[in-house]
């Protein structure tokens, strides 16, 4: 491995950095163990891929907004890094694949300078955070939420609550009741509302997607702005101390909830107020988001052709902004090279304002498009082939990465996208116009492809033939919704079919809905109404598997007969605990204590010198074989198992009463000072048990 410097002015980036290409030596040396190292990449955004020897890079990119020197900076770095593609993803991230776990630092300090980072955006962290692309600029917002989302991702990165979480956090901000950016899907989600002419949000928290999807519950109807960030804060604080630990498959924040229940939630919620740094939060004004107009028109003449009056109606709105119009592009597969990247920004830079947003269904969004400039654009989209029209419709379906690079994926899921948006464009064109239906696909039932929420789902399987021979299958889910104001629908499960069969069944419920539906009937509506045995049955022909044929074992895009090949699931990681490595946490926590607390960052002292107590009480319980799979019961089973017995002596009548001042009290000097002494001659007396 070549030795790395990074030149990154911001200090704390530079270690960060410095600190990546530290532990890279270290695990290729041998010195620190495999669980543990991917704990720590996959915090600096370095996934695993379904290919040996290569990792994914995700970009978090805040809110999905990203301006032409970045998005330039990003595909220069795909060429010299990976493969000159840039996979835009439903979380507004962009991932690059195929990259040399060596020469990720580099990467990383590049991006660096262009104000771009990977800190956090894979693991057990708060995730990137999600906005309403149309933020800012939509005539029928109350507020920009922009500046909310853009405040909560800098205020959670590298904070020390969501560090090591059980597993991730997903947030998002939506700017209208139409929620479109899937509030109700969220750990933690955000719906604008003004009341007495103060603003503030509706707050949903608990939804989910995964192998188990979840509705959110409402935590508030207003929560006004300033309180946002403490009450996330709150909420997070809750997550890493009750959250479970041990069985990844029940350790996201949804089944925490249903676990104890929602109100039992929020009085925990509630009880971590007195301990936060900000108990007010001030957003900065929206002020800051607004973008320079653009300087140069353009001569284009309109073109007189129902292909650009069809794009003009579904894919272009004008702005709240007079004289101004976005624009969103439709990305096959949210796929798009560097070199159409280069050549769009060198197109556009000028003609359109320099705030550029990815969007959930992967595609992009040009804002501040003068009017007058909407024909060029124009001429420039489809000179790239992207000026396809129907960008929110059914016609542009929503799909992961699958088989193409992910561990998990069972069956293709990117190749049958283009298939099936040919059933839409030949055989239904109307639907380009009907942005109410969607359709989603997942390699797996994970729902990176969000198929649990679409109108019309499916996500990777497989069946096995009266031969015993294994194919491709595809699970169909129908009647999901966006509902609006919070609210959602989660799609039913109906029948699993052969994936090249996956067009028919398309067709089959297409016609069937225009054949049966009642005027203006929504499709989830209409499947209501029918109820999910009249699907079943509607689609079981098509799953009978006694009319197999040999193309049916060979999946899309492949050449060769289907085989499963699922890897070990990297966001889903959770850390394998040795006792030796967590004592090693705890002294390498106790530096980061010891470090706040002389930078007078006393709530980061506060909560470092929590973790030291946790880490190093686990250790000493791990070493009995005493389970532990929250925070929250490494304190009550360190006090039955230690503190009861006479085996261990705490300064406080009890592990608990020591531990559990981080919420009963307020994070000052004198406090954070005690605190940490405290949690110091805590960690040195269980290195001395422990030996």
């Amino acid at each position: 491995m070549q030795s790395f410097r990074s030149e990154i002015e911001n200090p704390v980036v530079e270690k960060d950095i410095l600190d990546l290409a530290k532990k890279i030596a270290q695990f290729k040396a041998g010195e620190i163990h495999e669980e543990k190292f991917r704990s720590l990449r996959l915090a600096r955004g370095v996934y695993g891929q379904r290919q040996q020897g290569v990792q994914m890079i995700r970009i978090k990119l805040p809110y999905g907004k990203i301006q032409f020197h970045q998005w330039k900076r990003i595909s220069d770095i795909s060429d010299e890094y990976s493969t000159g593609n840039l996979h835009l993803t439903t979380r507004q991230d962009i991932q690059i694949h195929y990259v040399s776990l060596d020469r990720t630092p580099e990467l990383w300090a590049k991006l660096e300078q262009d104000d771009i980072t990977l800190r956090e955006a894979c693991g057990n962290t708060v995730r990137n955070i999600t906005a309403s692309p149309t933020s800012g600029i939509d005539p029928k917002e109350l507020f920009d939420v922009s500046p909310h989302a853009d405040a909560a991702f800098r205020y959670f990165l590298r904070n020390p609550i969501c560090q090591e979480m059980g597993r991730k956090i997903k947030m998002s901000f939506s700017n209208t009741d139409e929620d479109t950016s899937l509030a109700y899907l969220h750990d933690v989600g955000f719906i604008p509302k003004i009341v007495d002419g103060k603003r503030g949000f509706k707050v949903v928290v608990g939804g989910g997607l995964g192998a188990q999807p979840m509705l959110a519950h409402v935590a508030h109807e207003f929560l006004a702005e300033n309180e946002v960030i403490p009450f996330i804060e709150s909420v997070l604080r809750v997550f890493d101390r009750h959250g479970e630990r041990n069985s990844r498959h029940k350790a996201r924040m949804k089944f925490l909830i249903q676990k104890i229940g929602f109100e039992a939630f929020m009085d925990l919620v509630k009880a971590e107020s007195k301990a936060l740094k900000n108990h007010s939060f001030e957003i900065p004004s929206a002020t800051a988001w607004e973008v320079t107009p653009p300087t140069l028109v353009a001569s284009t003449e309109t073109p007189n052709s129902e292909a650009y009056t069809t794009w003009l109606a579904t894919n272009t709105f004008e702005q709240k902004q007079k004289g101004f119009h976005a624009v969103y592009v439709r990305i096959l597969n949210g796929n798009i090279s560097s070199t159409t990247s280069r050549s769009l920004i060198e197109a556009l830079t000028g003609y359109i304002g320099d705030d550029i947003r990815i969007t959930i269904n992967q595609g992009l969004m040009l804002k501040y498009v003068p009017t007058t400039n909407l024909a060029y654009v124009y001429s420039v989209l489809d000179a790239h082939g992207l000026a396809a029209p129907g960008a929110n419709s059914i016609a542009n379906i929503t799909a992961c990465p699958g088989t193409d690079t992910c561990n998990l994926a069972i069956s293709d899921s990117t190749n049958i996208t283009s298939k099936l948006e040919a059933v839409i464009s030949e055989e239904f064109p109307s639907l380009i116009h009907d942005s109410a239906m969607k359709i989603k696909i997942s390699g797996c039932m994970n729902a990176c492809g969000q198929h649990s929420m679409a109108s019309i789902g499916f996500h990777g399987s497989s069946l096995k033939a009266a031969d015993k021979r294994v194919l491709p299958a595809l699970q169909v889910l129908l009647g999901g919704a966006t509902l609006g104001n919070g609210e959602g629908k989660i799609a039913d499960k109906v029948i699993k079919v052969p994936s090249k069969r996956g067009p028919q069944v398309l067709r089959t419920l297409l016609n069937n809905f225009e054949e049966n539906a009642q005027a203006g009937e929504y499709f989830h509506s209409y499947y209501d109404r029918q109820g999910e045995k009249y699907f079943y049955d509607l689609l079981k022909p098509i799953a009978d598997l006694s009319t197999l044929v040999d193309d049916d074992f060979i999946d899309w895009g492949a050449s060769e007969n289907f085989a499963t090949e699922i890897g070990v699931g990297e966001c889903a990681g959770v850390v394998i605990d040795l006792v030796a490595t967590l004592l090693f946490e705890s002294d390498e926590k106790y530096e980061w204590t010891a470090a706040a607390l002389e930078d007078k960052r006393f709530a980061d002292a506060i909560y470092h010198a929590y973790s030291v107590f946790i880490s190093a009480a686990k250790a000493l319980l791990l070493d009995k074989s005493i389970s532990v799979p929250t925070q929250h019961s490494v304190i009550t089973k360190f006090d039955e198992n230690f503190v009861a017995t006479g085996d261990f002596t705490v300064e406080a009548p009890s592990f608990a009463e020591l531990v559990l001042q981080i919420n009963q009290n307020e994070p000052s000097a004198e406090f954070a000072t005690r605190y940490t002494a405290q949690a110091y001659a805590f960690l040195q007396s269980a290195k001395v048990a422990r030996s």
